[in-house]
C-alpha cells in the first residue's frame, strides 16, 4: 500500500530543455528569477489533439477538486491555465501561484474538445505520477511544495487502460 504525504515533490527538470515549449497565459511567471510559479513538464501524451488544462487547488483534501466557483467565492486559491495541445515538442505549462506554500495540481488532456472530463477518452495526471487506478484521487497524489521562485515538476499523463483504471500509455 502506498501512503501519500507532504513529501511529494515531483522530479526536478530544466525549464529550458531542448524542444521545450513553455505555454499558457502565465508563461512569463516561469522565467528565471520570477515566481512563485510551477512549471509542469508533460510526458506520456496519447496524441496531440484537443487541449491541455492545468488547475491549481489549495493543498487540503476538503478543497481538492472542488468547483472553482465555490473556491473563488470562499476566497480560496484556484487558478486554471488552458492551452491547445501542441503538435510537437515537449510541452511545459506554467501556472502562477499566489505565494510560496503547498498546493495541489490537476493536469487533464481534454482530447475531444468538450469542456467536460470524459473517463473514456481524456487523460489526467498528478505530481506524484502514481498509477491512478479507478478511485477518486486523493490530494496527496497532487501535492507540490512551491518556493519563492519557479518550482518545476514532471507529470506523466494517464488514460483509461481497461478494468485496472487509469495508467500511463505504454509505447
Amino acid at each position: 500500500m502506498i501512503r501519500y504525504g507532504l513529501a511529494l515533490v515531483a522530479s526536478v527538470v530544466s525549464v529550458g530543455s531542448a524542444g521545450a515549449q513553455v505555454l499558457g497565459s502565465d508563461a512569463a511567471a516561469c522565467r528565471p528569477r520570477e515566481g512563485p510559479a510551477i512549471a509542469v513538464e508533460l510526458t506520456g501524451l496519447k496524441d496531440r489533439t484537443g487541449e491541455l488544462k492545468l488547475e491549481l487547488y489549495p493543498g487540503e483534501e476538503v478543497d481538492f477538486l472542488k468547483d472553482d466557483r465555490v473556491l473563488i467565492a470562499a476566497g480560496k486559491t484556484f487558478r486554471r491555465v488552458v492551452v491547445p495541445t501542441p503538435l510537437t515538442g515537449s510541452p511545459i505549462l506554467c501556472i502562477r501561484v499566489p505565494r510560496p506554500g503547498r498546493y495541489a495540481l490537476l493536469l487533464t488532456h481534454n482530447r475531444d474538445g468538450k469542456n467536460k472530463f470524459s473517463v473514456w477518452s481524456d487523460g489526467a495526471g498528478f505530481a506524484s505520477n502514481v498509477k491512478l487506478g479507478r478511485s477518486r484521487p486523493k490530494v496527496g497524489q497532487a501535492l507540490v511544495e512551491v518556493g519563492a521562485g519557479v518550482t518545476t515538476v514532471r507529470i506523466t499523463v494517464q488514460y483509461l487502460r481497461g478494468l485496472g483504471g487509469f495508467g500511463p500509455v505504454t509505447p
